[in-house]
């Protein structure tokens, strides 16, 4: 069943990233002139996911699809180039995604969660990381799956059997140029979700607040102003 179509109109939805990565070229102070950067760039996008997608495209990823000459256009290709082994909700090994929130508290759930998943698998939960909001505007028709919140396996809270059904519609949704998802949030109720297929969809990326997460020794966090 394919899922209905709504008017899709956000101008600030919420995307968090870790400040570490949200800082200038990391080769800017390495070199004097266009000639020295466009070698070590050549260095770097020998490791550089979003770089060899840039050039060459993903298994499922074509690299005219990404986003060249545009603010933010780092950020966005970079969504789509880096992907988990297991995939997220609703992209898999081969493309990543943009996904993003309709507010600051339920991104941070979103990321929070995420995040204590990896503290869990090194038996830790003393950590404190700085994220940055990206601010950008979605316009369009999306596929709304909000009325199947409960009923619908890939809205479920086990990543192990959601993210396989996740990936499935969005395999089908893609099939049909389908431009995203718009989804209930898992973490945190009744909070709003929005996943977007295409890179050229993310408009008018730009920074928003800071928030520092911080674990100090269990599962739950707490966020503060950065």
């Amino acid at each position: 069943m394919t899922p209905p179509l709504c008017a899709v109109h956000q101008t600030d939805t919420v995307r968090l990233l870790p400040s570490a990565y949200y800082k200038p070229p990391v080769l800017k102070p390495l070199i004097d002139t266009d000639e020295e950067l466009a070698i070590l760039s050549a260095f770097e996008g020998l490791t550089n996911q979003r770089l060899r997608a840039e050039n060459a495209g993903l298994s499922d990823l074509e690299a005219r699809e990404l986003m060249f000459n545009a603010f933010g256009q780092t950020y966005v290709n970079a969504a789509f180039a880096y992907t988990r082994p297991e995939g997220n909700r609703f992209n898999d090994a081969g493309r990543g995604a943009w996904y993003c929130a309709f507010d600051d508290l339920t991104a941070i759930e979103e990321i929070g969660y995420h995040r204590t998943r990896e503290l869990e698998r090194i038996k830790t939960f003393k950590d404190e990381a700085v994220y940055q909001v990206l601010l950008a505007a979605f316009i369009g028709d999306f596929h709304d799956v909000r009325g199947m919140d409960g009923a619908a396996d890939f809205l479920g809270r086990d990543p192990a059997t959601a993210y396989r059904a996740g990936q499935a519609l969005a395999r089908s949704l893609r099939a049909q140029q389908s431009r995203g998802i718009v989804y209930p949030s898992v973490r945190r109720p009744p909070g709003t979700c929005l996943v977007a297929f295409q890179p050229h969809l993310v408009q008018n990326v730009r920074p928003g607040a800071r928030w520092r997460l911080t674990w100090a020794g269990s599962a739950r966090f707490t966020a503060t102003a950065a």
